[in-house]
Order: structure tokens, then C-alpha cells, then sequence
């Protein structure tokens, strides 16, 4: 399958982006891949990323029984940029071979969502890209109520992102989901009608 068939949809963390894609694929009969489950199955035990890891990183990252520590890990990726960056540059990679494998026979739109999508420099992949927008304070309280973290916590997940106004500025298309669902769920009715238009 071209990558002409892919659409990126991205936000910041707290955004809303996984409501307004898992919406637009029912809404519209889209197929949808999740980044963060590709990655998840990546990281089980015996995986590629997971062996990339187990080769790299110290045993304190890692159960008795091989699995990953995953919340030591996310800790570690939230407060170190330069952990961060080489993580990612391990999983990144995989992660897009992945997308292709799975996307390969599947026909007309995709929808990808990908958390990390300017981060990782994926623009490339997609004939479009979609930033769920929401300012950073309601990402904030929506984090922390989700993940049940203090505000603290959910304030350095998202200061690990690249600032969602600059993802905004970046996109193609901008979801406005800072006010109620309903509002929301139009706008994202209307997007998904444009691009059945324009890109099957």
C-alpha cells in the first residue's frame, strides 16, 4: 500500500487525539492503527525493541522473569532529554516498520495515530497530518484525572512533547478539543468527509 493512503493523527498527550481518531474511524468505516500499541507489542518480551532495550539499558529496567519495567522506564523517558532521544532512536525505527508491514494490504484510508508524529519526523509517511489541539492546562487536568498522577507528574509528561502549538502550526488540519464533544465530534465529522473526497 502507498504511503499516500496514510493519515497522521497527532496532539499532545492529554489532547484528545486517540477519542477524535478512534471516532473518525468509526464514523467514516476506517481502518486505524495505533503507534502506542505497535510500540506496546514491540516491547513484549523477545521483541525487537524489547531485545534493543535488554541489550542497552541496565538490569533495573527489567523484571526477574525479562519483562519491562514500564513505568521505570516511562519515568526515565519523561525526566531525561537525552534518555529520551536514545530510547527513541531504538524504537522509532521499528515502530515504522512495523506501520508498513501492517498497512501493506490494506486499501484507501488509514488512519495512524502517532503521539510522536513531528518528533520522530514522520510527515514524510502521510498525505495528511491532524493535530488534536488542546491547551496545555486542559491537558494537564485531563492527564491527571486519566492516569490518576499528580499534577507535577502529567506537567513533565507534557513538557517532554514538542509544544502543541508548534504541532498546530505544523499541520495540515487542526481538531479544536478544548470545549465539549459534541463540538469536537463535528469537527472531525466534517475532516473525515473532506478527506473521503479528496484522498480516495
Amino acid at each position: 500500500m502507498s504511503a499516500n493512503h496514510l493519515i497522521g493523527i497527532t496532539g499532545g498527550i492529554g489532547s484528545g487525539k486517540s477519542s477524535v481518531s478512534r471516532f473518525w474511524s468509526a464514523y467514516a468505516g476506517l481502518p486505524r492503527i495505533d503507534i502506542d500499541l505497535i510500540c506496546r507489542e514491540l516491547l513484549e518480551v523477545g521483541m525487537p525493541a524489547w531485545t534493543a532495550l535488554r541489550a542497552d539499558l541496565e538490569g533495573s529496567f527489567f523484571e526477574p522473569d525479562g519483562r519491562l519495567r514500564r513505568g521505570v522506564l516511562r519515568a526515565a523517558i519523561f525526566g531525561d532529554d537525552g534518555f529520551r532521544f536514545k530510547v527513541n532512536q531504538l524504537i522509532h525505527p521499528l515502530a515504522l516498520d512495523l506501520l508498513h508491514q501492517k498497512t501493506a494490504d490494506l486499501e484507501g484510508l488509514v488512519l495512524v495515530d502517532v503521539p510522536l508524529l513531528f518528533e520522530a519526523g514522520w510527515e514524510g509517511e502521510f498525505v495528511g497530518t491532524v493535530v488534536v489541539y488542546a491547551d496545555p492546562q486542559t491537558c494537564c487536568r485531563r492527564l491527571s484525572s486519566r492516569d490518576n498522577i499528580p499534577p507535577g507528574e502529567a506537567v513533565k509528561a507534557i513538557s517532554a512533547q514538542m509544544e502543541i502549538g508548534e504541532k498546530a502550526m505544523r499541520a495540515d488540519h487542526v481538531v479544536d478539543n478544548r470545549y465539549n464533544w459534541l463540538l469536537t465530534r463535528m469537527q472531525a465529522a466534517h475532516l473525515a468527509g473532506w478527506a473521503g473526497d479528496n484522498f480516495i
